[in-house]
């Protein structure tokens, strides 16, 4: 089984549109903070891995909204590895309520880039051992 993190958050009142529920953009930013706490809970900071010459750079999201969140709701970010390429791995994150029920899906695909030359270069290690 992959490596799962997961990170809860509160739904505040600037999340909120004009339809009374979260932004459909606000759930890339939880998405967004779902995999910094992956990278962090697995020992590959950002600092690590540009020490590694690498970065990982968001190529595409795919995402489906399920259900609507509401101001105050409780949100848990679950992130995982879904598979690896050679210079390319997807994430499965899903968004899920306090009462377990499934607001967002998406898969995420991130490229692995060298910072220096900007190349793609292969998924390392650190990485692989975690799908």
């Amino acid at each position: 089984m992959a490596t799962q993190t997961s990170l809860t958050t509160i739904v505040r009142s600037t999340e909120i549109d004009v339809n009374a529920h979260v932004n459909n953009a606000k759930y890339l930013e939880y998405l967004e903070w779902g995999r910094e706490h992956w990278y962090e809970q697995l020992g590959l900071d950002y600092t690590t891995l540009k020490q590694m010459d690498i970065v990982t750079v968001v190529a595409h999201i795919s995402i489906d909204y399920r259900k609507e969140a509401v101001q105050n709701d409780e949100l848990t970010v679950l992130t995982r590895l879904k598979r690896i390429g050679n210079t390319s791995f997807t994430m499965l994150q899903t968004i899920e309520n306090q009462r377990g029920e499934l607001v967002v899906e998406a898969d995420v695909v991130m490229v692995t880039v060298s910072p220096t030359t900007h190349e793609n270069v292969p998924v390392p290690g650190a990485i692989r051992q975690h799908l």
